[in-house]
């Protein structure tokens, strides 16, 4: 396989993966495989991972969480500013791995491949050969 195919590879499964979270969030999933099934679920644990904010500032940290992994699902998905946006997905994903393992130990970002995603973020953000991308067009 060659990087080229690797790069869309990284970038699809980057995206997928983001994209099936806030699905979740929404809603969007059977039950059956669900992890938080609605908004408020999903508020609620981001109030389990990020315990040193005030109850005020939580539904804008899962707000700002949730916009910021559409953004960057669709942005990788098209491959616009591909390293850019690798580079913040590593960086969102690193911070979320450390917030569970920090609130709820180890196993939950392990278990989730919180950290292997923010490697291939950062590996991705390190590939320089353009494939199917936006930005071959400029």
């Amino acid at each position: 396989m060659n990087n080229a195919v690797i790069k869309l590879f990284l970038r699809l499964a980057l995206a997928a993966g983001f994209l099936s979270a806030v699905a979740d969030r929404f809603g969007w999933w059977p039950v059956e495989v669900s992890a938080w099934g609605n908004w408020d679920s999903f508020v609620a644990y981001t109030a389990v991972i990020n315990p040193w904010a005030p109850a005020s500032v939580v539904p804008a940290l899962a707000g700002i969480a949730t916009a910021a992994e559409v953004v960057f699902a669709f942005f990788l998905l098209i491959g616009f500013k591909t390293e850019l946006f690798a580079k913040l997905s590593g960086y969102l994903l690193l911070a979320f791995g450390l917030s569970m393992a920090l609130s709820t130990g180890i196993k939950g970002p392990l278990d989730y491949s919180v950290f292997s995603a923010a490697a291939a973020a950062f590996a991705l953000s390190l590939m320089k050969e353009k494939y199917w991308e936006v930005d071959n067009l400029f």
